[in-house]
């Protein structure tokens, strides 16, 4: 690297030259494999609590979800945000941007083949950005009505019958 020469001025009013070498910014280094696995688990999943309530929300009140169905969904769930935005990022860095959008999520997810999801997430994302940042603080301040699932018929749930039995699920294809 160059040398630097500013003027300085000396205590007799004249300029002096003076020599200043630039000093090197340490360069950023990656996190290694063996950092990641010391990352607790619990920092690299989203909160079982927010799992558990977004899961219990989708079944009849009177079904029990299995701590280990919630930790895997947990699992499945962070795995699949990761997925969504790697691919997303990997977007960003090749148009040489440092913020992930949400045209650059649906545009992952299409380029994934997640085409039905990012369908409906592109409606959500026209209202939110319709809405503006207003709208996000009142939907904050709303409690969302909780989902229902569609049930054939209540009285066929007993303590052994499987819920998916029951319930009428979308076909996602």
């Amino acid at each position: 690297m160059a040398e630097l020469h500013p003027l300085m001025p000396s205590t007799d009013g004249t300029a002096v030259s003076v020599t200043v070498q630039p000093q090197d910014a340490p360069e950023p280094v990656p996190i290694t494999d063996q950092e990641v696995g010391e990352y607790r688990e619990q920092d690299r999943h989203l909160p079982i609590a927010n799992v558990a309530r977004i899961m219990k929300a989708s079944v009849p009140s009177s079904a029990k979800i299995a701590k280990d169905a919630k930790e895997t969904v947990q699992e499945c769930v962070s795995e699949f945000i990761s997925f969504i935005t790697s691919e997303a990022a990997e977007r960003c860095q090749l148009e040489k941007r440092k913020t992930i959008g949400g045209e650059d999520i649906l545009h992952a997810m299409i380029a994934l083949g997640f085409d039905n999801y990012a369908e409906t997430l592109k409606i959500h994302l026209a209202k939110l950005r319709q809405g503006g940042p207003s709208n996000i603080a009142q939907r904050d301040q709303q409690q969302p009505a909780p989902l229902q699932p569609r049930l054939d018929d209540e009285s066929q749930l007993s303590p052994d019958t499987p819920i998916a039995e029951t319930m009428d699920f979308p076909n996602f294809q």
